[in-house]
């Protein structure tokens, strides 16, 4: 009998679900992650070959999706068996709030990953230097069903902007479509929430004749948080992250979080964690940012939503605090 958690996913129903590990002939795991030119993907993409080679008649797979709404949506439907995803998203789908209005999604946390980073993305040619300086610019503010989209919102009316009326365009475009907007000079400045270095950003700053500026916006923190709770916090992306970026950028972040449905069972969220866990020395060579995944870093208040109680034992027992 084949398990699946993909299109068909949690539409099996609560009784497949339940299925003793001998009752399984396959499982089927669709793993939504984001754009090729984010964090998500390639770590992704190593995640599923660790669960294809560690846990017995599981083939996994890495997703290209919108983002993080988009991840929650597809886990929502049973379209996606787990799903990287930030906690602003999470937070509103376990809510049914915002893009997720009348489809709340029963989402629970698994694993807190790394920090996401808000980037505002122009060069040094638009004069661009503060959020305030987009308006009456070409903007994108994320692809369609990305978190980087629900994050760019809030900044640009903390900021008191209004993103209908003040820019003369806004696109919805991939961070690679926004940087190759950028080089083709059809736009002026993207958002982008990602772990940092991103390609997206490092290509565009690795352009001949190109001088990146990232635009401070952590002045704004207090009014989104006072709007839409305490997800977010102060950072810095210290100079020389990417190349010719001269200055500290003092910016805005976000817990990204890997989630699954809360009726996934507690025996396979043990299996994921395990293998999950005990590549974690290898998942930091795909990219730095999972050197991030650490026991301190596992704290409730930091995802954001319930922990699956699988993942809460596997955390305990591996001596994460969670407090």
């Amino acid at each position: 009998m084949t398990f699946t958690l993909g299109r068909r996913g949690l539409a099996l129903g609560a009784a497949a679900l339940l299925l003793p590990t001998q009752a399984r002939a396959a499982i089927q795991m669709s793993i939504a992650t984001g754009t090729t030119g984010g964090v998500y993907y390639p770590l992704g993409g190593a995640l599923a070959n660790y669960l294809s080679r560690g846990i017995p008649g599981m083939s996994a797979t890495a997703e290209v999706t919108g983002g993080s709404v988009a991840n929650f949506q597809l886990l929502g439907a049973g379209r996606a068996g787990m799903v990287f995803g930030q906690v602003d998203a999470a937070v509103d789908g376990l809510a049914g709030a915002g893009p997720f209005r009348g489809r709340p999604v029963p989402a629970r946390a698994i694993a807190v990953l790394y920090t996401n980073r808000m980037q505002i993305v122009t060069t040094a040619a638009t004069g661009i230097k503060s959020v305030a300086d987009l308006k009456g610019k070409r903007v994108s503010t994320g692809a369609p069903g990305s978190a980087t989209e629900l994050f760019a919102f809030r900044v640009i009316a903390a900021a008191g902007l209004d993103r209908e009326k003040d820019f003369r365009a806004r696109e919805r475009l991939s961070p690679a479509e926004s940087t190759n907007a950028i080089r083709d000079g059809k736009l002026d400045a993207y958002f982008f929430v990602s772990g940092v270095p991103t390609s997206a950003i490092t290509d565009l700053a690795a352009t001949p004749g190109t001088q990146i500026q990232l635009v401070d916006h952590a002045d704004l923190h207090q009014r989104i948080v006072a709007e839409n709770g305490p997800v977010y916090f102060p950072e810095v992306i210290p100079a020389g992250t990417y190349p010719g970026q001269a200055a500290d950028n003092r910016q805005l972040s976000v817990a990204n979080i890997l989630a699954v449905h809360e009726n996934m069972p507690a025996e396979l969220v043990t299996q994921i964690l395990q293998v999950t866990w005990g590549n974690r020395e290898d998942w930091a060579k795909v990219h730095a940012e999972a050197r991030n995944f650490t026991l301190a870093a596992q704290k409730t208040s930091a995802a954001g939503i319930p922990w699956h109680p699988a993942a809460e034992a596997f955390w305990k027992s591996a001596g994460a605090t969670l407090a």
